[in-house]
């Protein structure tokens, strides 16, 4: 069995819906065996739907509604199935807000509440289509139906451990069905909905090929496959045929958007490969994904991958030199104000350290925090350029061609670090210099 997971630009059509449709029905012919098929929202609702949710708090209701709505029912009239298909979850959407603007907030777990109508909404759709279609056994499922339980960090939780043995035991009734499972959707121990971060979908796919055993977890997008960098912004960007786990997930946490950077986790557990496929050139190769990837000397870089709007924060004090303990009571500010560090560099009385969290309050709260035993500053708009490859580690000179590549474009570097695994470089620059830094470095180790 494999796991087949489509994204929201893949979902963003009648005809996109109908080419995945295509895809499933391939799959089955070509195997013989039923895929266990987990979709994300129409492209662009989850965006709808939060701004709905705080919409509502000032009672703005009807507008937001009525345009989620309308992109519903204009998707069900392109593929011609029933208009009241969903019309249950729209009007427990439309209630919903209304309450929100009665009590004039709307928490994280509202948030979470709100944004899991775009997942059931398109789950039902595609199970319809499908039926259609003539595959009359296919039906939509709710991920939290299936076993799928999380901690309660609305809006970013997690699953909890037994969420494996819970889905492979709930789908047992299913077995011999063609089953849509709602990507990015949860439910915590004391059954309020959750999700696990955006882009989740990729993580629900993960979390279900691990639970039932999958032979493969297919990742469908609109690229074809894992690339040299942003096609966006490098048009001579290629695909990378594979992978490893470890870089495949530096990739990820350093900004590529093609997989959720918690994916990686439950398939490299299981040892399942990842294939990334294009839904609009299904026989391309694609990228898989594997515990294990070839390490080409002539070619150490894999891929280069920026992170942009980051928050850059100088912690200096001579207290630090020989103290012990002084480290510690530093982490511990950010910990208390819920701030994650992507990146971290040390001298004998500073450190400088990276965060995407751009939540003006928090990092004034950090910043006070931090002020008792240091001087503080913080910086906004930086970008971190990260290359990342296993080859790198027995690469002689590569940081020097790196550097040198950015500096001939007139780029100059604020902060560099390099993990002990020498698996990535990174080094933070303006979100200015993004395009001129990415271009040098692509042609320095793609030659384009």
């Amino acid at each position: 069995m494999i796991v087949m997971k489509f994204g929201g630009t893949s979902m963003g059509s009648p005809d996109a819906i109908t080419r995945c449709a295509d895809l499933v029905d391939r799959e089955i012919t070509k195997t013989g065996k039923l895929p266990v098929v987990v979709v994300s929202a129409y492209s662009k609702v989850t965006d709808k739907l939060l701004d709905a949710a705080k919409k509502a708090v000032k009672g703005d209701i009807e507008g937001p509604h009525n345009e989620i709505a309308k992109r519903h029912r204009d998707i069900l009239k392109g593929l011609e199935l029933s208009a009241d298909l969903g019309q249950k979850n729209l009007i427990e959407l439309l209630d919903l807000l209304r309450g929100i603007h009665m009590v004039k907030e709307v928490t994280p777990r509202l948030f979470d509440y709100v944004t899991s109508f775009g997942e059931r909404l398109s789950s039902k759709t595609f199970a319809a289509l499908l039926r259609k279609r003539g595959r009359a056994n296919a039906e939509a499922i709710n991920a939290y139906d299936l076993g799928l339980v999380t901690d309660s960090r609305f809006m970013n939780a997690r699953p909890v451990p037994e969420t494996y043995e819970k889905i492979a035991e709930a789908f047992k009734p299913h077995a011999e069905k063609l089953v849509v499972v709602t990507g990015f959707l949860a439910k915590d121990k004391n059954g309020d909905l959750t999700t696990i971060g955006r882009s989740g979908s990729d993580f629900t796919a993960a979390i279900f090929g691990a639970a039932l055993g999958a032979s493969e977890i297919q990742v469908w997008k609109d690229v074809p496959g894992v690339m040299t960098c942003d096609p966006s912004l490098i048009k001579t960007a290629r695909p990378l045929p594979r992978l490893s786990f470890e870089e495949a997930s530096e990739l990820a946490y350093y900004g590529a958007e093609v997989l959720h950077p918690a994916t990686m986790v439950p398939a490299m557990k299981r040892g399942i490969p990842v294939r990334v496929l294009h839904t609009f050139d299904p026989e391309a190769p694609g990228t898989v994904i594997i515990n294990k990837s070839e390490m080409d000397s002539k070619q150490p870089v894999k891929s280069i991958v920026y992170k942009e709007d980051q928050v850059l924060i100088n912690v200096r004090s001579e207290r630090m030199l020989g103290t012990e303990g002084f480290m510690a009571r530093m982490f511990n500010s950010f910990e208390r104000n819920h701030i994650v560090i992507d990146m971290i560099s040390t001298s004998e009385v500073s450190v400088s350290m990276t965060t995407d969290i751009t939540d003006g309050h928090r990092l004034d709260a950090l910043k006070r925090d931090l002020e008792e035993i240091a001087k503080v500053e913080i910086q906004k708009g930086k970008c971190i350029v990260a290359l990342i490859g296993e080859g790198m580690k027995h690469s002689v000179g590569l940081a020097a061609r790196s550097f040198k590549a950015v500096a001939d474009a007139g780029v100059s570097l604020q902060m560099i670090s390099q993990g002990a695994s020498e698996i990535n470089i990174t080094f933070l620059i303006e979100n200015a210099e993004i395009p001129k830094s990415v271009e040098a470095l692509h042609k320095e180790f793609f030659g384009a």
